[in-house]
């Protein structure tokens, strides 16, 4: 879907790494969580925030890019990635109800942009309501025809590579 609208899949990558959450990030950590050459991360960056779509700040020697929010068309960006991960009622939802959850991440094929059809999710907490969590995401199958398969872990995997659509 959307990856039929953006050519570039490094450039639908970065749009749902920064768009879903108020994501930063800098070239090589970009690169290295794509599995991407910096070279196509550096073009794919550039081209955005001449658009004025991601902004990039200096800190020390590194350039931070993250999403530009008084952009005109940003909250319509942001609006096209969440329906496309599907993900908005399902995170408000799973944090306001599960208990602990520290973090959720996006894995596996939608973290790269690649809609098909099955969203990976890691939640990160503990005494989490699994009861609950099997009913919200069979109710979030109903209203956006896809598959989501959650995996709760107690601690965070270290080089974990997604996409955090909640938590630090």
């Amino acid at each position: 879907m959307l990856d039929s609208l953006v050519t570039s899949k490094t450039r639908v990558k970065l749009l749902l790494k920064f768009f879903a959450h108020a994501n930063s990030g800098y070239l090589r950590s970009l690169a290295k969580e794509f599995d991407e050459s910096t070279n196509s991360v550096r073009v794919e960056l550039n081209r955005l925030t001449d658009a004025g779509l991601l902004l990039a700040e200096d800190e020390g020697k590194t350039k931070v890019y993250r999403a530009n929010n008084s952009h005109p068309f940003f909250s319509e960006i942001k609006g096209m990635v969440t329906k496309f991960l599907g993900l908005d009622e399902l995170m408000e939802k799973i944090v306001k109800r599960m208990g602990n959850v520290e973090k959720a991440i996006i894995v596996g094929d939608y973290a790269h942009g690649v809609d098909s059809g099955t969203i990976d999710l890691i939640l990160v907490g503990r005494d989490l309501d699994l009861v609950y969590l099997d009913f919200i995401v069979n109710k979030t199958f109903e209203k956006i025809n896809r598959k989501i398969r959650v995996r709760v872990l107690e601690e965070s995997p270290e080089n974990l590579a997604g996409i955090l659509v909640y938590g630090k």
